[in-house]
């Protein structure tokens, strides 16, 4: 991002300086981080805060585990927003120059790399529950419930804000002027794997199979269409599907150039060194903070009982969270058994005695 002291000064108070220690990289973006930054803070924050509602809604109403998941992701997004852009990019680095205590520094370091963390790894049980839900229906059913959601996502941010604690030694790449250590080493490539290539496989094993079930069942509905009666039902999980390789993508997208400027930076050239690593460097965070602004958008493209939930939330319609209807929907079924038993004694008792009644007047002769 912005690097202050990049470029040696120019004043001559600094001749004795060391001729082999290298001239740091200079930061050829300027403002423009600091300006990219506010205005994300400023459209991701509020925008996070409203999907939320509108979430804690739809989860409140139907019960699905689906929206719990979801909820647990737009979480994870404000804390990575406020640990890595607010306090990361804009204060420590814009504002204190990283001229704060190195206690400080680093414990934020781990906190920012926990928020990363929780904010890529709760998008996987979502992309599990989906592929139950889709490959194994039965097995949905048994599984998925608001209780068991609640008790996987409390499970996978714990493990997630533990796994930032190694990163409270990670070092400074825009101002580490030493080759890497062995000790960068096994972090950059437990960052890299963590954030990328873990879940990266997960999610393009699991849409591989959904998209391969999705396959099998249009052509298993196309040959019923042209062979038969129309006897198969329409599709139940296109738009969730469809949200949930939305999600995974964008996620692959934006966070494949940081991976590879890690590792480029790791093995080839440093961003201390060369201003073209550090410009990549800095362009490719600009991208991977991106990710925790446009879930929002997607969501609002896909699906329409969001939407409406976003509308409501905006016009402050809120409705009860706890719908009181369910109560008289639960005995509708039992309802409308008892007065077809009703219905069906009564027509079984005129159908007793009408026949009846003919025979009683015939005579016999």
């Amino acid at each position: 991002m912005l690097d202050w002291p990049n470029v040696t000064a120019s004043s001559h108070q600094d001749l004795d300086l060391r001729p082999e220690e290298p001239q740091r990289s200079k930061c050829v973006l300027g403002f423009i981080p600091v300006i990219y930054y506010s205005i994300l803070l400023c459209v991701g924050v509020p925008v996070n805060i409203l999907t939320a509602v509108a979430l804690s809604r739809l989860a409140a109403r139907t019960k699905k585990a689906l929206y719990y998941y979801l909820l647990a992701v737009t979480g994870s997004d404000i804390l990575s927003q406020l640990f890595i852009i607010f306090v990361g990019f804009l204060l420590e680095t814009a504002v204190f120059h990283r001229d704060v205590p190195a206690l400080l520094l680093h414990s934020v370091s781990a906190a920012e790399f926990a928020a990363n963390h929780a904010s890529i790894w709760s998008t996987v049980p979502l992309t599990v529950d989906r592929y139950v839900a889709l490959c194994h229906p039965l097995l949905h059913r048994q599984i998925s419930y608001p209780e068991r959601a609640r008790k996987i996502i409390a499970v996978v941010l714990t493990l997630s804000l533990a796994s930032g604690i190694p990163f409270f030694w990670w070092s400074d790449m825009w101002r580490n002027s030493n080759p890497p250590t062995a000790r960068d080493t096994v972090l950059i490539w437990s960052h890299v794997t963590i954030i990328y290539f873990l879940p990266c496989s997960i999610f393009l094993v699991l849409n591989s199979l959904i998209i391969q079930k999705l396959r099998v069942r249009q052509r298993q509905q196309g040959c019923n269409d042209h062979c038969g009666p129309k006897s198969a039902p329409p599709q139940r999980f296109g738009k969730t599907t469809a949200m949930l390789l939305a999600i995974t993508s964008v996620f692959s997208i934006l966070w494949a150039p940081r991976t590879v400027v890690v590792i480029y930076h790791l093995h080839v050239s440093s961003v201390h060194r060369d201003w073209r690593v550090h410009l990549a460097y800095d362009l490719s965070n600009m991208l991977a903070m991106l990710n925790t602004a446009v879930n929002f958008f997607l969501y609002c493209f896909v699906s329409k009982p969001f939407r409406d939930a976003v509308r409501d939330v905006v016009l402050l319609r809120g409705g009860p969270l706890y719908p009181h209807r369910s109560l008289p929907q639960q005995h509708a079924p039992n309802n409308a058994s008892i007065s077809s038993l009703y219905c069906g004694n009564i027509k079984r008792s005129q159908r007793d005695s009408t026949p009846s009644s003919p025979r009683r007047d015939r005579k016999p002769s």
